[in-house]
């Protein structure tokens, strides 16, 4: 198999980019931009840093993120499992992606820039959720704004309704075949809900 190396040859296989996917880009947050941001409660976010790449989903009850200023977020890092692989690579590195989506709508929103983390506590209460706190939040500076065509969840029929989950392996089957029984199992799958709701925030 041989492999693609060279701009110009990629670049040789497909056409001109069309005059809209061009023009869409923006510096910041547009109000009709700001409008489909804000409308998001899950976005997944992507980093680099010396270890390697991390694309990591972010969910709220509400908007997953703030807007600081047109070219500034806030995203609070909400509990979870602790590996800190996203945040590390934000120490490391800075530079994000961010790709928002909206349940129903078959366009995506596309943020890219650079990240920094802060624990400044007046930032952390303006998420406050009953007395839970962030830890820290990712403040982003927006570098570029855009939207992505709804091709990929088209094809994908993404909120079509269907429910192709039912034959899928459970996270304590997949932990209990990867640890040879050590870790996971039915009892995993089984105490992860309230484990998962005494630690939502």
């Amino acid at each position: 198999m041989e492999y693609i190396k060279d701009i110009d040859a990629l670049e040789a296989l497909y056409g001109e980019p069309g005059a809209v996917s061009l023009r869409k880009v923006t510096p910041g947050l547009t109000p009709l931009y700001r409008k489909w941001i804000m409308a998001s409660r899950l976005c997944i976010l992507s980093t680099v840093g010396p270890d390697g790449t991390d694309g990591s989903p972010r969910g709220d009850d509400s908007a997953v993120v703030q807007e600081l200023d047109a070219r500034t977020l806030a995203m609070p890092d909400w509990r979870g499992n602790n590996r800190l692989d996203t945040l590390r690579n934000i120490v490391s590195d800075g530079r994000v992606s961010l790709m928002f989506l909206v349940p129903g709508s078959n366009n995506v929103m596309r943020i890219n820039g650079r990240a920094q983390l802060t624990t400044d506590a007046t930032l952390r209460a303006r998420f406050d959720k009953g007395g839970w706190q962030p830890a820290t939040v990712i403040v982003i500076s927006i570098h570029e704004v855009y939207s992505q065509c709804a091709r990929a969840l088209l094809r994908a029929d993404i909120w079509g309704g269907a429910d192709d989950s039912a034959d899928l392996p459970t996270i304590g089957q997949i932990m209990a075949e990867i640890t040879d029984g050590e870790e996971g199992g039915a009892a995993y799958d089984d105490a992860w809900a309230a484990r998962a709701a005494k630690t939502m925030w």
